[in-house]
């Protein structure tokens, strides 16, 4: 789509709501340690959920550890490693993993390639590995080539680029999948899907979310499938304090003409 696109509207009545994290909920910073996510946007994240009987979750490329400390104190359900890796709204969780046979010898690989590429580091998640050239963006080339490489030589992966970023993760695994996999479980379960989110391993949850009708939402600019475009993490912060609001009203007044309607009834 062109960057011609407009921003959101309020979305009101049977919809689930899913979220990234890094440039969606917080500023990208140098290093992702450095990442936080302001309180007061938790707890309006929270009251959106409560709204919408807890059908909200974060899908990032981080561990569902990582995002657990990040949501301190809720507890929202997560999908971790684009996916590879989905704690559901009663605690449960489910992982994809990789052979330990691949694994162990693709780390191995990886370190002693990265090693003669000063200023890339990797990111070890167990079952998916992060090559990180933000401090190195003359080294983009050679991270895309040992990321092609990896591919070639362990058929059981995928590459995913990012922001100054390329992971391999297991074929398969996405954004898209995660949120079709919550779809099929309360209390998403019936609902319509709106999904926000700003880097091209989003693109997979527009394209699925388009598919079943949702709504997309693009931060930032760049081409894109979403529907709909939020021009910075900001502008999210803006428009989740204008939704919630904007829900709370609507379900006040509901709970207005209710009680309206059964004192009419005791009077007659």
């Amino acid at each position: 789509m062109e960057d011609a696109l407009s921003v959101p509207p309020l979305f009101s009545g049977n919809f689930a709501f899913f979220f990234d994290l890094d440039g969606t909920l917080a500023d990208i910073k140098p290093h992702p340690d450095d990442v936080s996510v302001p309180d007061i946007v938790l707890a309006r994240l929270s009251l959106l959920a409560e709204m919408n009987n807890g059908a909200l979750a974060l899908i990032s490329g981080r561990s569902i550890a990582e995002l657990e400390q990040l949501a301190k104190p809720w507890r929202f359900p997560l999908a971790g490693v684009h996916g590879a890796e989905r704690r559901d709204i009663n605690g449960h969780t489910e992982r994809v993993t990789l052979p330990e046979s691949i694994v162990q010898p693709l780390e191995r690989s990886l370190r002693h390639d990265v090693a003669s590429l000063n200023g890339v580091e990797l990111e070890a998640k167990g079952m998916a590995f992060a090559l990180h050239y933000r401090q190195a963006p003359q080294h983009e080339d050679a991270v895309f080539a040992l990321a092609k490489q990896m591919v070639a030589r362990y058929p059981q992966l995928a590459m995913q680029p990012g922001k100054c970023v390329v992971e391999l993760k297991p074929s398969g695994i996405h954004k898209g999948a995660a949120i079709a996999a919550f779809l099929e479980t309360p209390p998403f379960a019936g609902r319509m899907p709106v999904f926000v989110g700003d880097d091209l391993t989003d693109e997979h949850g527009f394209k699925t979310v388009n598919a079943l009708g949702g709504e997309s939402i693009k931060v930032g600019a760049g081409e894109t499938q979403a529907k709909w475009r939020l021009d910075s993490v900001n502008d999210v912060y803006q428009w989740l304090e204008r939704i919630t609001d904007h829900q709370q009203e609507k379900q006040q007044a509901l709970t207005n003409r209710r009680d309206g309607y059964e004192s009419l009834s005791r009077s007659i």
